[in-house]
């Protein structure tokens, strides 16, 4: 029984659960826009496919993460020995068929939603793909290509309504800017960063704070924009201990609150487009996020 357990913790922590917890933020994020613009809150269907959505973006992300272990093996060996699979605890084999029955899950429970959320997801595994095998290693192609993973993830919770998709797609760009800028600064966390990629963090930060306010004025839902203030503390105030000290350490430290703070950016968005009830959902799902990072690794 306890050798059970065990093996289910090790897998648990493969998957990076803290960072779990965030999409399924994204996808509710996408589905408060669908409700503002689209009003469906009464349908039968709507609790049912909002949650095969929070399933099928869970599944997809920790999919994602397993692949990025599974294509990182050689290089973990060297440079983080603890994890998974350089340690021995999971082989690699184990860790692709896990991650391949990830995908698999994903792709039926989206499917049981419509056909443009299965188009998403398929969509969404095969970026994650790409940059764990290939574009991770280019300092533009990987940051934008992780980007796009969560764009798509933020139309993944849109398509719950898929008429919707065409007007509001552009919104997908949010995230794309703002994974960009995390992932620009995570190229450094194991040797230490370069003050470069953190001005560059730095500006994309503040181009996706000016758009949030655009998108305020546009709703005309000014209360939401509240939360830009926790937002803006919770990822400059890494960033900025990071650039007056770039070592690994608070390196680190800026990408696990640019993580986290994806929640702060989804609750802004469920806000600006008045679905208060979503919005504290989001929120609640913080701490959720904050405590699985004290157990699970969160990079």
């Amino acid at each position: 029984m306890q050798h059970t357990v065990n093996r289910l913790f090790y897998y648990i922590t493969l998957c990076r659960p803290a960072n779990v917890i965030t999409a399924m933020a994204d996808v509710l994020a996408g589905v408060s826009i669908a409700l503002f613009y689209g009003g469906m809150a009464d349908s039968g269907s709507f609790y049912r496919h909002t949650a095969l959505l929070l399933m099928t973006t869970a599944a997809l992300y920790a999919g994602g993460i397993v692949f990025n272990d599974f294509f990182d093996a050689d290089t973990d060996r060297i440079e983080r020995p603890e994890r998974m699979i350089p340690s021995g605890i999971i082989s690699k084999r184990a860790a692709g068929v896990f991650g391949t029955v990830l995908f698999i899950l994903a792709l039926i429970c989206s499917a049981l939603v419509n056909n443009l959320a299965v188009v998403i997801a398929g969509a969404i595994a095969l970026s994650a793909l790409l940059y764990d095998y290939k574009s991770k290693q280019h300092s533009i192609a990987g940051p934008l290509n992780m980007g796009i993973c969560r764009g798509l993830n933020l139309l993944l919770g849109i398509s719950l309504i898929p008429g919707l998709l065409k007007a509001h797609w552009y919104l997908g760009m949010v995230p794309v800017i703002y994974i960009f800028a995390v992932t620009t600064i995570s190229r450094d966390e194991v040797h230490g960063g370069q003050k470069k990629n953190l001005a560059i963090a730095f500006i994309l930060y503040l181009l996706v704070f000016i758009i949030l306010c655009m998108v305020g004025n546009d709703t005309k839902v000014y209360t939401g924009l509240w939360l830009l203030l926790p937002f803006f503390i919770g990822i400059m105030r890494p960033l900025y201990k990071a650039w007056q000290n770039p070592q690994a350490k608070n390196i680190i430290g800026a990408v696990k609150a640019g993580v986290l703070s994806i929640i702060f950016l989804d609750a802004t968005w469920a806000a600006l487009h008045h679905q208060f009830v979503i919005c504290g959902i989001i929120l609640c799902l913080l701490p959720l996020s904050v405590l699985l990072g004290k157990y699970f690794a969160v990079t």
